[in-house]
């Protein structure tokens, strides 16, 4: 059974480890099939794919489109798309472009509940200078004592309702669907059990996002707890979606699930890479 993991990242965004050492990461901890899925952006497609075949990796061009749905903040994410496609890159250039912007107010926020300078301190592990995100920051909460780990400040500082969050508007289900499936691709929508969403809502953000061209959603991911993957396997077959599968590994030690640990699709599901091999 090959062991495919299509959703990770890599300093181009939010991760620790560049492309090519996240291929090495990747195929040391046994992947067969790895997909590069940094937020936003496809500038680590080329060092990844190179270094995938250097490491004898199946290699999927991705990426995850961060989207406003309903109020809340979605992933999409987009499998084998052509990282070149004019359309793709003009949306993803508009998305990054309110980044900075909102960590600067991420920082005041962060300044009014006693953790002064985080905009500077966010800065020291930011790759990718257009893609600072609440990881970053969380990362110096945690470097600079605040929190034990990054689900701690999640939960005191960065969350919805918390001292640090800040709400942004990002592109809209059409917008990412579409740029994904321009550019070739095939849109899935990332870890749908992360959001707090209602049975009734998640069931018209499924609607809404099959009418558009949508076609899969993930079912095993390091963002899901184990008894939800029967879940979303029942409900990927319910509306016809194909299944997809990836860690959301950001770095060693930090990530929910490493690439080693993450269990196979259930059996019953059909895999999205079902025809591409």
């Amino acid at each position: 059974m090959l062991n495919v993991d299509l959703h990770c990242h890599s300093t181009v965004s939010d991760g620790m480890l560049a492309p090519a050492a996240l291929a090495g990461y990747a195929r040391t901890a046994g992947v067969d099939v790895w997909a590069l899925t940094d937020h936003d952006e496809v500038g680590g497609i080329a060092a990844a794919r190179a270094a995938a075949a250097d490491n004898g990796l199946r290699f999927v061009p991705g990426v995850e489109i961060s989207i406003t749905w309903a109020g809340a903040t979605v992933h999409i994410v987009g499998l084998q798309i052509d990282a070149t496609n004019p359309d793709l890159l003009r949306g993803l250039a508009s998305t990054r472009s309110g980044r900075d912007a909102r960590g600067r107010e991420i920082a005041a926020q962060l300044a009014k509940a006693g953790v002064p300078h985080a905009y500077e301190g966010a800065l020291k592990f930011v790759g990718n200078p257009d893609l600072m995100s609440r990881t970053h920051f969380a990362r110096y909460l945690v470097d600079c004592g605040k929190c034990a780990n990054l689900t701690e400040v999640f939960r005191n500082y960065l969350s919805e309702g918390k001292p640090g969050y800040v709400d942004h508007r990002w592109a809209s289900l059409k917008n990412a669907v579409d740029w994904i499936r321009g550019a070739g691709g095939i849109a899935v929508i990332a870890h749908p059990g992360r959001y707090r969403l209602s049975a009734t809502a998640q069931g018209a953000l499924f609607d809404e996002f099959k009418q558009l061209g949508g076609a899969a959603i993930e079912v095993v991911t390091g963002s899901h707890a184990p008894d939800q993957y029967l879940v979303y396997a029942r409900l990927a077959n319910s509306y016809g979606f194909l299944a997809s599968r990836g860690t959301d590994f950001h770095a060693p030690g930090e990530s929910r699930a490493d690439f080693h640990l993450l269990p196979p699709l259930p059996s019953n599901v059909k895999p999205v890479w079902h025809d591409w091999f």
